[in-house]
């Protein structure tokens, strides 16, 4: 019991560090308010109110800390100030051959009626159109080896005051992220990112990226004649092969890929490459690139964006985020930059370093793991969390700010 508290202990420190970075500039009452919140998700493993009021464990009744808690969710949006400083902090990670995936996902809330500016989402599950929200996310990935950075993640809805539209809430995550990694990375978007808009922009800025191309648009060939880009792609001779193995409805499959690339191509009058992918499907993956590398390169590095795809289900799942209840459209965009604060918790800061692995390692050991931690290891980093956390009291009157950082983490050490 006593070593548990104490780990419980170096937890909350350690929340409490990383929530005095990402709340620098804001009044005391609020950095208390995040630093709770990011406290309770982790300890509710969920991010309704009165879950994360519950496992605060406050002496005061539990109507009035949610309601407290409801206020400052509705209060102020700190997306744009708290986005920033994930960047700032996650731009350390960022390398010339990072990959920068971008994504747009949503979340349905087909039930709701008094939520602000509900608007149009496609509803994958049931393979129609419903009533959420949409969510621009931004994650950075290598493509050997398992970590991942969070770097930016942003609510929106066609409903609101000031939108504009979907290019522009694409255009705008590139560029808060690409200030601050200052030009690095590889950025890479699925199908929707070949808009014309969309890579001018990015030739604009100067930045590599792989998209993949709808079969529908039109290209300029080398010899300056315009053809659909998929009549193109069955023209180019595809030398490079290899052999992978597939999950195919729960059976293991092996597959023939074969991988060819048309170089000097143009879209809306910008030079780039096309690699061309066979074996996946009944068609080509087609992927344009301002990339010179080989088309298995390209091919991993667009891969390499299902980590990011694979975050936003790991949120949905572990922290029920299709569940939220908050009904103002400020509360719903804290919601979810908060939750991706505590996905940059787990991700980077616990484990950032060698001293600091020693609390990871004593976290995984608490997760109810019966075989060996999954590839994507935050489910078991946030199992192990949750069950440190769970039933302990957030004394928010123990301050830890002006303890030195190295010697909290120091003395864990000692102690193992």
């Amino acid at each position: 019991m006593g070593n548990s508290n104490k780990i419980s202990n170096k937890i909350k420190e350690q929340i409490e560090r990383f929530s005095k970075k990402i709340t620098e500039g804001l009044l005391k009452p609020e950095k208390k308010f995040v630093r709770q919140v990011i406290f309770g998700i982790q300890a509710s493993r969920d991010i309704k109110l009165s879950n994360i009021s519950r496992s605060l464990n406050e002496e005061m009744k539990l109507i009035k800390v949610e309601n407290r808690l409801s206020q400052h969710m509705r209060k102020k949006d700190m997306t744009e100030g708290m986005n920033k400083k994930l960047i700032e902090e996650g731009s350390k990670r960022i390398g010339k051959e990072t990959v920068l995936a971008i994504d747009l996902s949503d979340i349905n809330k087909p039930y709701a009626k008094k939520m602000e500016n509900l608007t149009k989402v496609w509803n994958g599950s049931e393979g129609k159109v419903g009533d959420g929200y949409w969510i621009c996310e931004v994650i950075g990935a290598e493509v050997k080896g398992e970590e991942i950075t969070p770097m930016y993640s942003e609510l929106y809805s066609q409903e609101a005051e000031g939108f504009e539209s979907e290019n522009k809430q694409i255009i705008k995550a590139v560029e808060e992220v690409n200030k601050g990694v200052k030009g690095r990375g590889i950025w890479t978007i699925d199908r929707g990112g070949d808009r014309i808009k969309i890579i001018e922009k990015l030739d604009e800025m100067k930045v590599q990226f792989v998209i993949r191309i709808n079969f529908k648009r039109n290209i300029i060939d080398e010899n300056e004649k315009e053809k659909n880009v998929l009549e193109y792609a069955k023209g180019i001779r595809c030398k490079e092969k290899f052999t992978v193995t597939i999950d195919e409805e729960g059976y293991e499959k092996r597959i023939e890929i074969k991988l060819g690339i048309g170089k000097r191509i143009k879209v809306g009058g910008i030079e780039l490459n096309l690699a061309v992918i066979k074996g996946f499907g009944k068609e080509p993956m087609l992927l344009l690139t301002t990339l010179e590398k080989s088309a298995k390169e390209i091919l991993e590095i667009y891969l390499t964006r299902w980590k990011c795809e694979e975050s936003f289900r790991f949120l949905k799942q572990e922290y029920h985020l299709e569940d939220v209840r908050v009904r103002s459209y400020v509360g719903l965009r804290n919601t979810v930059v908060l939750l991706q604060s505590v996905f940059y918790f787990i991700s980077v800061h616990i484990g950032k370093r060698l001293r600091m692995n020693i609390l990871l390692k004593k976290i995984l050991e608490k997760a109810k793991r019966f075989f060996q931690v999954p590839v994507f290891k935050q489910y078991a980093i946030a199992d192990g969390i949750y069950r440190i956390l769970f039933n302990t009291k957030w004394d928010d009157d123990k301050k830890t700010d002006e303890m030195d950082d190295r010697q909290g983490v120091f003395e864990f050490m000692l102690e193992t």
